[in-house]
């Protein structure tokens, strides 16, 4: 096994350990800067974002907009920022049914990720969500990848009821995530869900694998405390982070459009952002 593989293999066994009991932030960098500054700050691992990717490229977040290689490509470029241990908003698996679903994820798992997801959103409006069996075969599919590749990535499960606005989002999520908990998903995700109570629930359903949980707005937003108190392991951030900082651009920005420097008082100093990044070089 070359220096790569083990690294892998190394960032695999953190990220499976740190599902095993507590409970975690998988903080979203979107690209290399931010990634490095949250490895400084001793997060001990960290989730790509796919809208996050998206918008620094000036599209929007769509396995449309952003193809598979484009994906791959910041993936592993994320990957390669810091020894930290990655897990791959991977969205569909950029494929339909679950054959190109599993080639897609030997793909991903290549870039040397420790982890990454599989959504059943279709973007299709008028059917929203794969057909159940065939959202059950596209996990197993991803499962049978990563098996297949000798590297063991944790695979999360992901339903998108409350994303895409299905009836009965909670109960469709309940019956979707225990299966696909069943058909070999490590972790369980349903993005959208804020209830306490609907969040005891899932971790109920798909206990003892671990479920992660979504907090992308300060707005009724549980603390890691609270989450950890239901029994959740891991929190993501989704494109919270990148929209924070679109939010401050766009304030200053639009504040030249009408003569205003004001809102350059919330700049990080140059001192501190090249300081980190000169010592980074140094290495």
């Amino acid at each position: 096994m070359n220096d790569v593989n083990t690294a892998q293999m190394s960032a695999i066994a953190k990220f499976r350990a740190m599902h095993e009991s507590g409970c975690f932030v998988l903080p979203n960098p979107w690209d290399v800067g931010t990634a490095v500054y949250l490895q400084h700050l001793e997060f001990k691992a960290l989730a790509t974002t796919s809208a996050g990717a998206a918008f620094s490229r000036g599209l929007p977040d769509s396995v449309q907009a952003v193809s598979c290689d484009m994906m791959l490509a910041h993936i592993r470029e994320i990957v390669e920022a810091t020894p930290l241990p990655v897990n791959a908003d991977f969205q569909t698996g950029y494929a339909d049914e679950p054959e190109g679903v599993a080639a897609n994820v030997k793909r991903c798992v290549a870039t040397g990720v420790a982890g990454l997801s599989i959504e059943d959103a279709t973007g299709d409006k008028t059917t929203p969500l794969y057909e159940f069996d065939l959202a059950i075969d596209r996990i197993k599919a991803a499962r049978a990848a990563i098996d297949a590749s000798g590297f063991p990535v944790v695979l999360t499960g992901r339903c998108e009821s409350w994303l895409v606005g299905v009836p009965d989002a909670n109960n469709v999520a309940l019956k979707r995530l225990a299966a696909y908990a069943d058909a070999g998903a490590d972790c369980l995700y349903a993005p959208g869900v804020t209830d306490p109570t609907e969040i005891a629930a899932i971790v109920k359903a798909v206990a003892p694998k671990p479920v992660n949980v979504l907090v992308s707005r300060a707005s009724a937003a549980l603390s890691v405390s609270q989450l950890a108190d239901l029994g959740v392991r891991r929190i993501s951030v989704g494109s919270a982070l990148a929209c924070v900082a679109w939010g401050a651009f766009m304030r200053a920005a639009r504040g030249l459009t009408t003569g205003s420097f004001d809102a350059f008082a919330d700049a990080a100093p140059y001192s501190e952002i090249n300081g980190l990044f000169v010592e980074r070089s140094a290495r």
